[in-house]
C-alpha cells in the first residue's frame, strides 16, 4: 500500500513538473503571411525556387497577296482642212498593263524543357522566371535563354508549367563554335552586302 502511494506521489510530481515548464506555441502560418499543408504538392513559389518550362510553341503564317492594274489610251487626229491640208488623218492607241500575285508560307515549332529560377514575385502573387541551359557538343554550344511571367495556379503538381501560359515569354537560342561560325557569312560579303 505505501508502494502505491509513492509512486501515486511521484507521478503526481512528474505531471506538476511539467505543468509547470514553458509551453512554445507554433503557428501553421509562416511570418509573411503564407501556410504550408505537409499535404500540399511542393511547387516554386517563392524567389529562388526553380521549375521546369515545357517549351512547345508552334506558329505558323500564310500570306497570300494579288494585284493588278490595267490602263489603255487612245488618240485621233483628223485629216486637216484649208490651209491645214498637209495634215493627214492618224490615229495613235496605247495600253499598259501589270499583274503580279504571290504567296508566302511560314511554320516554326521549338520544343524542349528548360530549368528556370523565381526571380521575382510581384504583389500580386504572379513570378518572374528567368533562366539559362548551355548545352555544348564537339565544342559547338547551343545556349537557350527564357524569361517570362507566370501565374503560381499554373504551375502544375510535378513543379513544370507549359510554355504557353507563360506572360511577356522571350525564348532566345543562341549558338557559337565551328560549325555555327561556318553558318555565318563572311566579313567580306557582309561588307558587299552593305555597299551593293
Amino acid at each position: 500500500m505505501a508502494m502505491k502511494k509513492w509512486m501515486a506521489a511521484g507521478l503526481l510530481a512528474v505531471c506538476v513538473a511539467l505543468a509547470l515548464q514553458p509551453v512554445e506555441a507554433r503557428s501553421l502560418w509562416s511570418d509573411d503571411g503564407t501556410s504550408y499543408n505537409i499535404f500540399a504538392d511542393r511547387k516554386a513559389r517563392n524567389v529562388g525556387d526553380i521549375l521546369t518550362i515545357v517549351i512547345s510553341e508552334t506558329t505558323t503564317t500564310t500570306t497570300s497577296k494579288s494585284s493588278s492594274n490595267k490602263k489603255s489610251g487612245k488618240t485621233s487626229l483628223s485629216a486637216g482642212v484649208g490651209i491645214f491640208d498637209f495634215l493627214k488623218a492618224a490615229s495613235a492607241n496605247g495600253s499598259d498593263s501589270f499583274s503580279a500575285q504571290g504567296s508566302k508560307s511560314d511554320t516554326n515549332k521549338v520544343a524542349g524543357n528548360v530549368t528556370v529560377t523565381v526571380t521575382q514575385v510581384m504583389p500580386n502573387g504572379n513570378m518572374v522566371v528567368e533562366g539559362t541551359q548551355s548545352i555544348w557538343q564537339n565544342r559547338d554550344e547551343h545556349k537557350i535563354t527564357f524569361r517570362g511571367v507566370c501565374r503560381q495556379d499554373d504551375v502544375t503538381a510535378n513543379n513544370t508549367i507549359p510554355s504557353t501560359k507563360i506572360a511577356d515569354a522571350t525564348v532566345r537560342f543562341d549558338g557559337k563554335g565551328p560549325l555555327n561560325a561556318k553558318q555565318r557569312q563572311g566579313i567580306l560579303t557582309q561588307i558587299f552586302n552593305i555597299l551593293f
